[in-house]
């Protein structure tokens, strides 16, 4: 019971990181719409800061990594070459272009997240903080809690 209970762990954590690169995919397929008023850089602000949730993602897929020591470079490769691999596909749809720098910006972002997730424990700790909180039973003043 515990084994496919962790791996449905396992497969749910799988399931933000394909549903965000997926949500990416779908984006990238489409024309931009205008949006008045936005400053010169907000593209590359959203490409780091969506790459850089990806590359968590897929970081925190930790029973899927055969060697502990490469988890960060790994996620940072996965991560750069989905990044590349999305530009290309922007080549194909009408208003996008391809941009290098949109590039940098992906794997930068991956990078940052990568490396703040691996050495910074108050960051992992609040993206491992649960959404739910679990309720405590409630115990009566003077009764005794018995398990």
């Amino acid at each position: 019971m515990a084994d496919s209970r962790s791996s449905f762990s396992v497969s749910l954590k799988w399931l933000w990181a394909v549903a965000l690169a997926g949500t990416l995919v779908l984006a990238s397929g489409n024309t931009p719409p205008r949006i008045p008023g936005s400053f010169i850089g907000l593209d590359k602000i959203a490409h780091f800061s969506l790459f850089g949730l990806l590359a968590t993602l897929v970081l925190r897929v930790d029973r899927v990594w055969g060697r502990p020591g490469w988890r960060g470079w790994i996620a940072v490769l996965a991560v750069s070459v989905f990044g590349i691999t999305d530009e290309w596909h922007q080549s194909f749809t009408p208003g996008r272009s391809v941009e290098f720098a949109d590039w940098i910006a992906d794997t930068a972002g991956a990078a940052l997240a990568t490396t703040l997730y691996l050495n910074w424990g108050g960051y992992r700790r609040v993206l491992e903080t649960p959404l739910r909180v679990r309720r405590r039973k409630l115990v009566p003043k003077g009764a005794t809690m018995q398990s």
